[in-house]
């Protein structure tokens, strides 16, 4: 159990370094990581088994709106547990609901496991959740290998099977896509902030976003290595310097105005 533990959170505190450089692995995560890959897109035309055994293109899921991806599996020991976990505190921070201007969609990396199990997955997050509606906003599915393999290897989520621990060695993290289903932004680790999530979702809506997004996501920017959008110092001083010139030169045109009525 310790030794499960410790490679848990090896994964998470090295996934954004193994997603940027090559380093030497310890054995048990040799062919395991996440790289990032920005404007990948994802087979839409994938197909999988939603929570009533039906079969679903992932296409009509993403449903034309910005969309989180979870690559887990529910049997997980440990790890994807803290990833759900990590997107749900998230989910709860955000003023909209999954299903209204985003969908969540949960894929579980194990083909053995099954609908029924995906089923008594998503009732124990959505009785969480709380949000009205979100049974269609939140999905959660299962499949056969080769479209798992699709959607995994477009987004750069490489995994493997522990025959002797008899369980699957994973990254941890989210994928954000657009509503054309590309990969807009990978958000690593297990703990994801409202505001991350926001910031994230309003990137992938490529454009269609309001004037205070834009000042947001001006004014800040991700960083893999601490797995949050911080300050982007550089922009901010811009921005200050920007808006001081505008501040003065209006107040300067305002006096100029004043000083020729009252020499009128």
């Amino acid at each position: 159990m310790k030794r499960a533990l410790s490679l848990c959170l090896l994964m998470v505190a090295a996934a954004p370094v193994w997603a940027q450089r090559a380093e030497p692995l310890p054995k048990e995560l040799e062919g395991v990581g996440i790289e990032d890959r920005p404007g990948a897109q994802v087979p839409l035309d994938a197909v999988f088994f939603d929570e009533d055994g039906r079969e679903v293109q992932l296409g009509s899921l993403v449903a034309g709106k910005p969309t989180i991806l979870a690559l887990v599996y529910y049997r997980c020991p440990m790890l994807c547990g803290l990833v759900l976990q990590g997107l749900l505190e998230g989910l709860k921070g955000l003023p909209q609901d999954a299903g209204k201007s985003f969908q969540v969609v949960t894929i579980s990396i194990d083909p053995l496991e099954t609908p029924t199990l995906a089923r008594l997955k998503k009732q124990t997050y959505l009785a969480e959740y709380g949000r009205p509606g979100a049974a269609e906003g939140w999905r959660f599915l299962t499949g056969r290998e080769r479209e798992i393999r699709r959607v995994a290897d477009s987004v750069g989520f490489s995994y493997r099977w522990n025959e002797q621990r008899q369980e699957y060695a994973h990254g941890a993290g989210l994928f954000v896509l657009t509503p054309k289903g590309t990969l807009a932004r990978t958000l690593y680790g297990v703990m994801f902030q409202p505001r991350t999530l926001q910031l994230a979702l309003s990137e992938a809506r490529e454009g269609k976003t309001s004037l205070g997004e834009k000042i947001l996501l001006y004014c800040f920017h991700y960083d893999a290595e601490q797995g949050r959008y911080v300050v982007a110092a550089q922009r901010l001083m811009r921005l200050g310097g920007l808006t001081t010139v505008v501040v003065l030169g209006t107040w300067l045109v305002v006096s100029w105005r004043r000083q020729r009525r009252e020499g009128s």
